[in-house]
């Protein structure tokens, strides 16, 4: 981990290695495709042996058993995962509709230096790697809601809108 400064802002780098976040990914359950940038990191996630991944919407009122355990909230409009450096993106196939298995994955490698973890605990490279692993198994186990907004689609449980369609 390293700071960097650009004239007033601080910033955290991340320095993480792509061996161990395709390692963490596979021992999640997941095949997935790397792709390396100086600023961040892409992953294409497949779900190796399951139809759907546990990615839910929050506002169903049938959905409520998932989001009472839930860990993980991803904001539908931006595709953020609130109060990580993770973001999240559909995986669509030819014809535009979303993959159940599948999910796009985005980690921040520059964050602010004030970024905090819930419970205000400061980010390394270690307790990134733990958020990771944690977040995987959510996808696949305990499941994560989409709290609202077009871009980010649920993968699990009632996933068309009620209603007419104009």
């Amino acid at each position: 981990m390293q700071v960097l400064q650009a004239g007033p802002h601080k910033f955290i780098l991340l320095e993480l290695e792509l061996d161990t976040v395709n390692s963490v990914a596979k021992q999640a359950g997941f095949e997935s495709r790397v792709k390396d940038s100086p600023r961040s990191i892409q992953l294409d996630l497949t779900a190796l042996n399951r139809q759907s991944l546990l990615l839910f919407d929050a506002a169903d009122p049938a959905n409520l058993g998932w989001f009472s355990r839930c860990q993980f909230y991803v904001d539908g409009r931006t595709g953020g995962v609130m109060q990580t450096p993770l973001s999240v993106a559909n995986k669509r196939d030819r014809s535009g509709k979303s993959q159940a298995n599948s999910v796009r994955l985005r980690i921040s490698k520059e964050l602010p230096a004030s970024f905090r973890l819930p419970g205000k605990q400061p980010i390394t490279e270690q307790v990134f790697y733990a958020l990771f692993q944690n977040f995987l198994v959510a996808l696949m186990k305990t499941g994560v809601a989409v709290c609202g907004g077009p871009l980010v689609q649920p993968l699990a449980g009632r996933t068309e809108n009620i209603g007419p369609r104009n």
